[in-house]
C-alpha cells in the first residue's frame, strides 16, 4: 500500500499543524524539509539521536519537541475552518435529452423524480451530502473517497431497473466551505472529471486513485486528457470494482 500510494498533491490541502521530524544526518531527512515545506501549517524538526522510536534510548529530545509542537499549535491555532478536504462526486443520466423527447413532460417528470429517489437514497446509504441538482446530475461531497466510489457504483446499478444510464466523475481535494456548501478549484475538477467519463463509467482523478490504494478498489488507466479551464494535464482512471 505505501510503494503504489503518492499523496504529494494533497499535502498543500493539509490544513492542520503538521510537525515533521527526521534523524538528524538521515537517510529521510531531505524528504522530511520538502513534506514539511508543502505542508500549509508543516513544521520540519531535525533531532540527533540514534533512532526516532521513543523507546529506543532516550526519548527527552522527542518529547520535548512534541510538547513544544503541541503548545505552539494550540496557541496559534493554525486550523482554518472555511477549508476542508472532501471528495466530490458528479453524476449524470446518459441520454436525457432524447429520452424526455421521447417520453414527454409528463412522463420524464415520473422518471426523474424515480432517479432523484434512488440516488438520494444511496447518498443517505454512503453518507454523502447532497449539494446540488440541476436537471438530471447531481453534485454531492463524502469525507472520504472509497466510500465516494462505492456510492457512485450502487447510484449506477440501482438506476439500471429504471432503464436509466448514468456517468459519473470523482476527484478529492480542498474546498471552501460556505454554509455547509463546498466550492473551489476541486469542485470545478471533479465536475469536469465527470464530462469525460463514457456511459456507465465510473472516473476518478489521479488523486483518488492514490488516496483508495490498499482498499482493493481497481482501476483502468484511461489516460492523460485537458480538463476544460483548469491548468494542467491530468490522468484519469476508470473504476473497474469496488
Amino acid at each position: 500500500m505505501a510503494l503504489d500510494a503518492d499523496v504529494r498533491s494533497v499535502l498543500p490541502s493539509v490544513r492542520v499543524p503538521v510537525l515533521v521530524m527526521s534523524q538528524a544526518g538521515g537517510p529521510n531527512e531531505d524528504a522530511g524539509r520538502w513534506a514539511a515545506s508543502r505542508l500549509p501549517a508543516g513544521e520540519f524538526v531535525s533531532i540527533d539521536r540514534p533512532d526516532l522510536i521513543p523507546v529506543v534510548g532516550d526519548p527527552a529530545p522527542l518529547l520535548d519537541e512534541l510538547r513544544r509542537f503541541v503548545a505552539r499549535a494550540a496557541e496559534s491555532g493554525l486550523t482554518e475552518a472555511d477549508r476542508v478536504l472532501a471528495t466530490v462526486l458528479f453524476t449524470d443520466i446518459v441520454g436525457s435529452t432524447a429520452r424526455a423527447a421521447e417520453l414527454g413532460d409528463r412522463a420524464w417528470r415520473a422518471l426523474l423524480e424515480s432517479h432523484h429517489s434512488v440516488v438520494r437514497e444511496q447518498l443517505i446509504r454512503f453518507r454523502g451530502v447532497e449539494h446540488d441538482t440541476a436537471g438530471d446530475g447531481f453534485f454531492a461531497s463524502f469525507d472520504g473517497p472509497a466510500r465516494a466510489i462505492r456510492c457512485a457504483h450502487a447510484i449506477r446499478d440501482a438506476l439500471k431497473p429504471l432503464g436509466l444510464e448514468v456517468r459519473a466523475g470523482i476527484h478529492a481535494g480542498e474546498c471552501e466551505l460556505l454554509d455547509g456548501k463546498v466550492s473551489g478549484i476541486a469542485v470545478a475538477t471533479g465536475a469536469r472529471v465527470s464530462a469525460h467519463a463514457s456511459p456507465g463509467e465510473v472516473l476518478v482523478s489521479q488523486t483518488v486513485k492514490d488516496l483508495v490504494a490498499g482498499s482493493g478498489i481497481t482501476f483502468s488507466d484511461r489516460g492523460t486528457h485537458e480538463l476544460k479551464g483548469i491548468p494542467g494535464e491530468w490522468r484519469l482512471y476508470a473504476v473497474n470494482s469496488s
